[in-house]
């Protein structure tokens, strides 16, 4: 390579790097000027102790765990021929 096109690889290496900060500088101020999803409050005893929230506490991740590895793969398979036609699935559902 000549020392012209080894300048000018230098040049556009330059360019792509500045343009990845300013990309991701524009992507954390973006992300850091949205609200939080998930503000729950203050802690409450008296929810937080209720029998049926201890339960959940138990019983969520059980449902959240057969979400994913059964009902979610289930029913993309499902969704596809020829299962689709054996289990009477149409366009609507």
């Amino acid at each position: 390579m000549s020392p012209m096109e080894l300048e000018e690889s230098s040049r556009a290496g330059s360019k792509r790097r500045a343009r990845n900060l300013v990309f991701a500088a524009c992507a954390l101020v973006l992300l850091a000027s949205t609200p939080s999803l998930a503000e729950d409050g203050d802690y409450d005893p008296q929810r937080a102790g209720h029998p049926l929230r201890i339960a959940a506490y138990v019983v969520h991740p059980v449902g959240f765990a057969l979400d994913w590895l059964f009902f979610r793969p289930a029913y993309w398979i499902g969704s596809h021929q020829p299962f689709r036609a054996i289990f009477g699935r149409t366009e609507a559902d």
